[in-house]
């Protein structure tokens, strides 16, 4: 069953199956594996609905473990195009991983999630932010000079601290942790609507 944010304009839980049935296609293709989707699965990718440009990220798991993860922030591909490609890239180019192969992907979860525009989050200093930031709704992007990072609001369910949500961030961006203490750090915040596969 779907899984929804509800910090996020709602989605039906049938459009978030129909994302979930795309993803776990398009992986099956790429590994010559058939895969029994719903028969009408491309007709019904033809509404309107998943033509709109939204960020994407698809995430896969194994286990509850973090499998792969990529996706878009920017709005600038359709929700369709953003999940097919965006599938694919979590599955065989994260760069952290391996490929996937035909005997995990048994094994894989998959969770879609759905980004909302990203916006400036303006703060004085390190407190500000702190006081600032959502725990458990907002998603982060960081950037400082040529560094910058993403965390989904779902990471929230891992680093639930805020500082430690701020650490881990600045050092995926390869910054030192305390860096969100720091003069010259830009952030945006977006919320998501994600779905995620069930046993």
């Amino acid at each position: 069953m779907p899984e929804n944010n509800k910090a996020a304009n709602y989605i039906s839980p049938e459009k978030g199956s129909l994302l979930l049935e795309l993803a776990r296609k398009t992986i099956a293709e790429r590994l010559d594996i058939v895969y029994s989707h719903s028969p009408d699965l491309d007709n019904c990718l033809r509404d309107e609905f998943f033509s709109q440009k939204r960020g994407t990220f698809v995430t896969l798991t194994i286990g509850g473990r973090l499998r792969g993860c990529i996706g878009n922030i920017a709005p600038d591909r359709s929700i369709a195009d953003g999940v097919a490609g965006n599938a694919s890239n979590a599955a065989f180019g994260d760069p952290r991983f391996a490929p996937l192969t035909p005997d995990e992907y048994k094994k894989i979860h998959i969770e879609v999630s759905l980004l909302s525009d990203p916006k400036p989050l303006l703060f004085t200093d390190g407190d500000d932010l702190l006081s600032k930031i959502r725990a458990g709704i907002d998603g982060l992007i960081i950037r400082k000079g040529i560094h910058g990072a993403t965390f989904l609001p779902q990471v929230w369910d891992q680093l639930p601290d805020k500082r430690g949500f701020l650490g881990h961030l600045c050092q995926k961006a390869g910054l030192p942790a305390d860096e969100w203490k720091k003069p010259g750090l830009k952030v945006h915040t977006y919320q998501v609507h994600y779905f995620k596969e069930r046993n």
